[in-house]
């Protein structure tokens, strides 16, 4: 007796000829969306809001390693972590500068319906000195990064800026796009004159503009009420910080010195005061 045709056979066709093409192929879609300002924003909000990421370095296997790396940026944007050199992924990085970054801050619900970004990397081993870079990092990584001032200086520990060669965003479901650095990062020379100033800048606003810095926090950002300190500017936004919990106010455009930082600020702060009766209404 004849076996049976199997289900989803052609009874005609045998098993060793190929399946005719067909004459309307399904249309495939770009899934990668333009890259518009609404992605850069996005992009740099997730990477200068970031107090953590997943890691991946290259091991002496050959494979990936994953670890879990706690994270500042500098005054344009570069990654920052501190590492020691007993964790397998600095050893990594030192023979293979090859790196990968995931900022996935994540939400109530599905994990996949937030927004993330992954970097690929290339690391720089910052030299423990007394120069201008080697100050600005340990200083900006200590302000987003408090708690690690207390083994930052152990001999064994060593910053790396992690210099972004591209990224990947997904913005949430059918939301993905492909970026390059200058995407991501600010624009070098702003971001070196508001590195001159910013120490100061940062004292100053913690020290006499205490309300102002509530006010971004609470109207525009829509945070908790409390003593919001202010714990680095850049050209493209304002980083605050309240215990643990970090916020950062994108500026609506970008700023290049003092001037425009004041001016920048004050507007913003007026803007707040404005919105501040809704607030209350509410």
């Amino acid at each position: 007796m004849q076996d049976p045709v199997r289900r989803n056979e052609d009874p005609v066709r045998s098993n060793n000829e190929p399946a005719e093409p067909s004459e309307n192929p399904a249309p495939t879609t770009n899934p990668i969306r333009p890259t518009d300002e609404t992605a850069r924003g996005l992009a740099r909000n997730l990477l200068r809001s970031a107090r953590f990421g997943s890691l991946a370095t290259l091991g002496q296997d050959g494979h990936p390693a994953a670890t879990l790396t706690s994270l500042a940026t500098d005054s344009d944007g570069t990654p920052l972590i501190l590492v020691s050199a007993l964790s397998a992924h600095t050893g990594n990085l030192i023979a293979d500068p090859r790196a990968s970054l995931l900022i996935a801050p994540g939400g109530k619900g599905d994990p996949l319906a937030h927004a993330r970004i992954t970097l690929k990397l290339r690391a720089r081993r910052i030299v423990r000195d007394e120069t201008p870079e080697g100050l600005r990092i340990r200083r900006r990584f200590l302000a987003r990064q408090p708690k690690a001032a207390l083994y930052a200086d152990f001999g064994d520990f060593s910053f790396f800026a992690l210099g972004i060669e591209a990224a990947s965003l997904n913005g949430g479901f059918g939301k993905a796009y492909e970026l390059r650095p200058a995407d991501i990062l600010s624009e070098s020379t702003r971001a070196q004159a508001l590195a001159e100033i910013e120490e100061g800048a940062v004292a100053h606003m913690n020290a006499d503009h205490a309300e102002a810095l509530r006010l971004y926090a609470r109207v525009l950002l829509g945070a908790r009420d409390g003593a919001w300190r202010a714990t680095g500017l850049d050209p493209d936004g304002l980083d605050l910080a309240l215990g643990d919990a970090v916020l950062r106010l994108g500026f609506p455009a970008s700023v290049d010195g003092p001037a425009s930082l004041r001016t920048m600020l004050a507007e913003l702060a007026a803007q707040a005061r404005e919105h501040l009766p809704q607030i209350h209404r509410a």
